[in-house]
């Protein structure tokens, strides 16, 4: 059975709609900037990710807005976009023939740190009835479903960088199992005072105050990452079913993917990012030489860089493939990264163009990466490859494809 992508819904910080990502990401319009929402100064890294100029009041109902955490809000306006951009109306559809599967894995910071502001200094009695799920990181696939009738399978993964992958992934797998359609993306959004400060704990913070040189995957002077808000919600339809309906249009398929956990760091093993690609690639049934790109998880920390470079040269041998990182012009989302690199792969098959790596300059001899740096470069994109990793060794990758003409 083939699961095809029909729809995509983007919220990211350099661009409030799909094409509005799309260009930006093609002209080198970054998203990243000091922190707007409250004083960072007294932080050491003052920079993220930003989506500007979203008010959830002129896509939501005012009942919804007390009820959700801004991350939960951006996750209903992207849903909504990816549904309409395949002209599906959820009304007319069978209501346990639809699910819902998404990832999210910061939850919703800004709404508990506003409802545990209120239980300090104001009392228990302020504090909102909704604080009991409006935090939770399945909050945006219940939302969802609610609010769309869908009663198929919901689910969450709560995985970090690598859980927009295997998410989408689960997607495909209820497709499979015999559900039509399947709404299935990520979402991120934690720039509040503690949500940063939870960012910085990890210590992979990059805490370079110019936006142009603070996230530098790949490159000589790689030292940390910078945080972002925002994904990409996409409908995943089994082809049959798309057809049958008449879907406005198919960007691709979900062809193959794979999921694997590192060894602990202090066993001498190597990372398994290798072995996930060449499960990925065998689950779509595709040769190495048959990707045109990938898309990276890109670190911006030097050893997991290397790391990376050394996996992919193992699979495609030295500079073997087209590979890079959109990324750096939104920051790392998090849950929501590996679905948008998926739309960047889709819009790559779509237009025959790689977008290029922002800001890298410097890629090291040694790691013998064809890193796509400076302008987007011309191809004839039918297969891409996307990667995401998460602290702590969990690795992902997934194949996208395009259809025949």
């Amino acid at each position: 059975m083939t699961a095809v992508f029909t729809g995509i819904g983007v919220l990211a910080p350099n661009g409030m709609s799909t094409e509005e990502y799309w260009t930006a990401t093609l002209e080198d319009r970054s998203g990243i900037a000091p922190l707007e929402r409250f004083d960072a100064s007294g932080y050491p890294a003052s920079l993220a990710g930003q989506i500007s100029g979203f008010e959830a009041g002129k896509h939501l109902s005012s009942r919804l807005l007390p009820q959700t955490d801004r991350v939960t809000q951006l996750a209903l306006v992207a849903a909504e976009r990816a549904l309409q951009d395949a002209e599906v109306d959820p009304a007319a559809l069978p209501t346990y023939d639809m699910g819902v599967v998404s990832s999210n894995a910061t939850g919703g910071f800004e709404f508990t740190h506003r409802e545990i502001r209120k239980l300090w200094t104001r009392g228990p009695e302020h504090v909102s009835v909704y604080e009991s799920f409006a935090w939770f990181n399945a909050a945006n696939t219940g939302q969802i479903s609610i609010r769309h009738g869908m009663r198929g399978p919901g689910s969450v993964v709560v995985a970090e960088q690598s859980g927009g992958l295997d998410a989408v992934a689960h997607a495909r797998r209820t497709v499979r199992q015999g559900i039509p359609l399947t709404v299935t993306g990520g979402m991120e959004s934690s720039l509040d005072p503690w949500g940063f400060v939870a960012h910085l704990s990890n210590g992979r913070i990059s805490h370079v105050a110019d936006a142009r040189r603070a996230y530098l995957p790949f490159d000589s002077a790689a030292c940390g990452y910078v945080p972002g808000e925002g994904g990409a919600f996409l409908v995943l339809e089994d082809a049959t079913a798309a057809s049958a309906r008449g879907a406005a249009q198919v960007y691709g398929e979900l062809a193959g993917w794979a999921s694997t956990f590192d060894p602990r760091p202090d066993s001498g093993r190597p990372s398994n990012l290798r072995r996930t690609i060449e499960l990925a690639l065998a689950d779509a049934g595709v040769a190495a030489g048959e990707v045109d790109v990938v898309f990276a998880d890109a670190a911006g920390i030097p050893e997991l860089d290397r790391g990376e470079a050394e996996a992919i040269g193992a699979v495609f041998g030295p500079d073997g493939v087209a590979v890079t990182a959109p990324k750096t012009l939104t920051g790392r989302l998090y849950a929501g990264a590996g679905p948008l690199d998926i739309v960047c792969a889709l819009l790559s098959i779509r237009d025959g163009v790689i977008p290029a790596t922002a800001h890298t300059t410097n890629v090291p001899d040694d790691y013998r990466l064809r890193l796509v740096t400076g302008q987007p470069q011309a191809a004839a994109v039918r297969t891409a490859l996307v990667l995401a990793r998460g602290k702590g060794g969990h690795n992902a990758a997934v194949v996208i494809r395009g259809l025949p003409d």
